[in-house]
């Protein structure tokens, strides 16, 4: 556990400062963002294989609460924790006020990041008895989640959790349970939650735009040693430099070793290897299309295959996920792959397959094939006898008579606005939205646990080579020994 330290000497409730809205300014620069406006978006069935049709924002911006001023911590300073603060700043009225990390360079890089005013500790505890602070990002990794983030509510702050929400499914009860009772906003940080790509493929599916769904497919290859985990170490990491007690936490006890601080996800005590990583997001997307509570039966496979560094995951991972019938959709199949050994360069792909037309959703744009079945379904008559063919092309003919129909598209293409500044921007404003005006949170503890479950039951196969069984209404794996 963290050291206990004196918070007698804690500053005053900060104030903006100059730093932090040149830093915000800075960064909207970087990215080359301007304000967002609405676009109207034509019916899906006025496209055009031949021109995109541009997707709508959807949602209103407007907040009845906007200029409700959010004070925010940041819990875990590594690349993703700075990524979702550096976006949670673009928001007016959101102010970063504290930051802690077990490794100093990166106390030390925050105050480079967001100005030396602002409070940082190696002892999260620290961060969230502090009366200015009213969320926490937990960026840590995903062996701390459960009990950060149970913390940090049960301290009245709101929570956005980096996904996957919890390392082991039994800790996802915990926090649903946690925010339940405290009332405090809990988000999950899986952001295709919040896509605008996402939440047209939900609103063409849910008009019967492909038919009935009967099977989905979903991939995120990498071929960099960046997307192979293998992250760069500080020259000057150390015992010193790090509090390597605290960060092992509920984990088998080590010595120091600076890959499973900074390679964490290369490693089972810390990680959740590939499917937590990303299958957690494939998921996301799926059930927020669907509406679907998530899969029975589970099966996975897959090996190390290039990445021979240590690592005890793989970096091929394949799994089938059999999704039972509800009353939100029929039954269908699910395959996932990911390939950190990808020669072909990479990619990402969700998509949804139905009885007439599928759904491709890529990171930036939607395609919809369209393939309905023919109303006449075709002639195998040439093996018939001569009187046996005539007679079979009469009724067939009375049945399924000739007549020109018109000719509708069968490819429509979406693109995202020019301006839309992306689906972690979205999440996040639905976090704040969720606070201001206390209305539910888009990715809940329970979504978040519906999400990364499965992904769990899908290591456990792999590992013990067999298949797991998932409750996907009660959320809770059974038949595992």
């Amino acid at each position: 556990m963290p050291s206990s330290k004196s918070l007698s000497d804690e500053p005053s409730t900060p104030r903006p400062t100059t730093s932090q809205s040149v830093a915000r300014r800075n960064f909207l620069k970087t990215l080359g963002l301007t304000a967002a406006a609405s676009a109207t978006v034509p019916s899906v069935l006025a496209g055009s294989h031949e021109a995109p049709v541009y997707l709508n924002l959807i949602r209103s911006h407007n907040s009845t609460a906007a200029n409700e001023r959010i004070r925010l911590a940041l819990i875990g300073t590594g690349g993703m924790g700075i990524g979702d603060a550096q976006t949670a700043l673009m928001f007016e009225n959101v102010e970063l006020v504290a930051a802690c990390d077990l490794y100093d360079g990166r106390l030390r890089r925050a105050k480079e990041l967001w100005g030396d005013q602002l409070m940082t500790t190696r002892d999260y505890r620290q961060v969230i008895e502090r009366s200015d602070v009213d969320a926490i990002i937990n960026g840590t990794t995903d062996h701390w989640h459960e009990k950060i983030s149970t913390d940090a509510m049960r301290k009245g702050k709101h929570v956005y959790c980096e996904k996957p929400m919890v390392q082991k499914f039994e800790d996802g009860h915990t926090l649903i349970k946690v925010a339940k009772e405290t009332g405090k906003i809990f988000q999950v940080g899986s952001q295709f939650a919040s896509s605008i790509i996402v939440a047209k493929a939900r609103e063409l599916l849910k008009a019967g735009e492909i038919g009935e769904l009967v099977f989905a497919e979903a991939q995120y290859d990498r071929h960099s040693a960046m997307g192979a985990w293998q992250y760069s170490i500080p020259p000057d990491a150390s015992p010193q430099t790090v509090d390597w007690d605290t960060y092992l936490g509920s984990a088998p006890k080590r010595s120091w070793d600076p890959l499973r601080f900074f390679r964490w996800r290369n490693y089972q005590d810390y990680g959740t290897g590939v499917a937590g990583d990303l299958y957690v997001h494939l998921l996301t997307s799926l059930h927020t299309i669907t509406g679907s509570k998530g899969p029975n039966r589970i099966i996975s496979s897959g090996g190390l295959r290039y990445w021979k560094d240590g690592r005890d995951v793989p970096d091929i991972h394949l799994a089938i996920y059999d999704y039972p019938k509800t009353a939100e959709h029929p039954e269908f199949n699910l395959t996932t792959r990911s390939n950190f050994v990808d020669g072909g360069g990479g990619g990402y792909l969700v998509r949804l397959v139905g009885t007439e037309g599928d759904l491709s959703l890529g990171m930036d744009s939607l395609v919809m094939h369209k393939n309905k079945f023919p109303k006449a379904p075709g002639l195998s008559i040439d093996n018939f006898p001569k009187d046996q063919k005539e007679a079979y092309l009469t009724e067939y003919n009375k049945k399924y008579p000739n007549l020109p129909e018109m000719e509708a598209p069968r490819e429509y293409v979406f693109k995202m606005p020019k301006d839309y500044k992306g689906d972690r921007y979205e999440h996040f404003r639905n976090f704040f939205t969720s606070i201001r005006e206390n209305k539910p949170s888009v990715e809940d503890a329970t979504f978040g646990l519906r999400a990364c479950g499965p992904t769990q039951c899908g290591n456990i196969s792999l590992f013990k080579k067999q298949v797991v069984n998932w409750d996907p209404v009660n959320m809770k794996i059974i038949n595992v020994t």
